[in-house]
């Protein structure tokens, strides 16, 4: 990305801080109302710890991650984060600011959290992507703009009826993602 540009400030600070891909495999990792130490992001994402300490530090301080608690620990105090989603969000006008360049390294930095994602389900050595409702797929649907637009209600509504759920009642994190593009004409 362009340092000149961002150092002019044309970058929105959403957008900058989540391009990231250390700081995204965070709030990834805090999805689905996560409360995780440091030290076990470090462990979860193969982090140094004092590279996690700058990141996580960041995120606090733009009020994206939440203390969500404190204990002491051999002389030090341990934290654990939540993510604020909301502060997350990246706003249509903050959208039409990123290059597409900017683009590009978010859709990276979301591909190479996808692939971590499955890379370590795959370490497990127990894998059965059918017991575990795995699976990876590509559909071409033919849409005009108006079928879109009711598609992604749909899909909104589908997701919106479960995003709330709590964890707990033999309930498991399962991260769905979702990536929409136009094809050919």
């Amino acid at each position: 990305m362009n340092s000149s540009r961002r150092a002019a400030g044309h970058v929105p600070a959403t957008v900058e801080l989540l391009l990231h891909p250390v700081r995204l495999r965070i709030v990834q990792s805090l999805l689905g109302d996560q409360v995780l130490t440091t030290a076990e992001l470090s462990d979860r994402l193969g982090i140094t710890p004092a590279s996690l300490y700058r990141h996580v530090n960041l995120l606090t301080s733009a009020g994206m991650l939440e203390v969500a608690g404190e204990r002491p620990v051999r002389g030090t105090v341990e934290r654990s984060y939540r993510l604020n989603l909301a502060a997350t969000r990246i706003t249509p006008d903050e959208l039409a600011a990123m290059t597409a360049e900017d683009h590009h390294q978010a859709f990276i930095a979301y591909i190479a959290g996808a692939i971590a994602d499955f890379d370590k389900y795959l370490s497990t050595g127990n894998i059965d992507l059918v017991r575990d409702g795995v699976g990876y797929t590509t559909a071409g649907l033919w849409l005009d703009d108006r079928e879109f637009v009711e598609f992604a209600k749909e899909l909104a509504g589908v997701f919106g009826k479960r995003i709330g759920n709590k964890p707990g009642d033999g309930r498991r994190l399962r991260t769905v993602r979702v990536i929409n593009l136009p094809g050919g004409e």
